[in-house]
């Protein structure tokens, strides 16, 4: 399992830097960087996909003046950004609010893995890259297969050269991850909203990561913010979209039986991963700098046994979890 001298319980997510549902200001993101960095901090998760290269650039600029030894980051192949022949002006229908003068081409080849990394590096301003994923090989279409015979042998080779210091995948599925940990050996794991308080995958993944000693980051642990209060109400977003009545029904029940022991529901949802020993780090999104300071004091609350024990008794949580 990797084990880089800077992983913390935290990190920091920068899709809200390429406006992932709302704009953000440079001088939001940059506070982020600055808040984490005082906090202490020390691992940053980009990709060319969060919006189209904004937030690397943005990340890149906040970093600049920081020692490269001192912090670990990861961006993502996959998506290569090329310019759009046909721009409607904004990026909203991917979820972000910038323009749209360039699009994505998915690209799981090993030559789109190395253009990919180059221009990741040039987007950010520095020289290497600590952590390379494979960012959404399930989705729209299964490209599984291209990213085995393209994007796995280049990304050893470019571990092997000392270029990066690790590979991994990012998904939201845990059968196509588990897939890429049966057959591809990688060092880490992204997976997104699948392993929460609300729904823990059931595929076993994190089986297969313990086995294979591969590292889980855990991104999403808030469901979109389902779990990001601790009343959730109709209007929270799962999915970035409406949220369904069974999932706001089960988040419902979850915040009443951790309000019995006093602990804020995005406090247990952060806690709950990080009791898997196979979790490496839970990284979140962060738009501002009281956001940072906020994700910080939660993921510092004393969560007691009973709470695990009392929400596998209503059946919310797997029993053996507690075992």
């Amino acid at each position: 399992m990797i084990d880089f001298p800077q992983w913390q319980r935290l990190g920091v997510g920068t899709a809200q830097f390429g406006n992932l549902g709302h704009p953000v200001s440079d001088a939001d993101a940059e506070a982020v960087v600055e808040t984490a960095w005082a906090e202490g901090l020390r691992y940053f998760d980009t990709a060319p996909h969060y919006g189209l290269g904004l937030a690397e650039r943005r990340l890149g600029r906040a970093l600049a003046a920081r020692p490269r030894e001192e912090y670990l980051l990861s961006t993502k192949v996959g998506r290569l950004l090329v310019d759009n022949p046909n721009p409607v002006g904004s990026d909203e229908e991917n979820g972000f609010l910038v323009p749209d003068e360039l699009t994505r081409e998915r690209d799981y080849t090993a030559d789109g893995v190395r253009r990919s990394l180059a221009e990741s590096l040039t987007r950010l301003g520095i020289d290497r890259i600590d952590i390379a994923l494979i960012h959404d090989p399930d989705e729209p279409d299964d490209r599984f297969a291209e990213a085995r015979d393209g994007a796995v042998p280049a990304l050893r080779e470019l571990k092997e050269q000392g270029v990066i210091r690790a590979w991994g995948v990012g998904t939201k599925d845990p059968e196509m991850a588990k897939r890429f940990v049966d057959q591809c050996d990688p060092d880490v794991v992204m997976l997104a909203g699948r392993y929460t308080l609300l729904e823990q995958e059931s595929v076993g993944l994190l089986a297969a990561c313990a086995r294979n000693d591969v590292g889980v980051i855990a991104v999403g642990v808030f469901n979109s913010g389902l779990l990001a209060t601790d009343d959730p109400g109709a209007d929270a977003r799962y999915e970035y979209g409406p949220v369904p009545g069974p999932q706001l029904e089960r988040a419902r029940r979850l915040a009443a039986v951790t309000a019995e022991f006093g602990v804020p529901l995005p406090a247990a949802a952060i806690a709950y991963v990080q009791r898997n020993p196979t979790v490496v780090n839970v990284c979140l999104g962060m738009s501002n700098a009281q956001q940072v300071r906020d994700d910080i004091a939660l993921d510092q609350v004393a969560v007691p046994d009973e709470l695990w024990a009392e929400l596998a008794r209503q059946g919310l949580l797997d029993a053996t979890f507690i075992e």
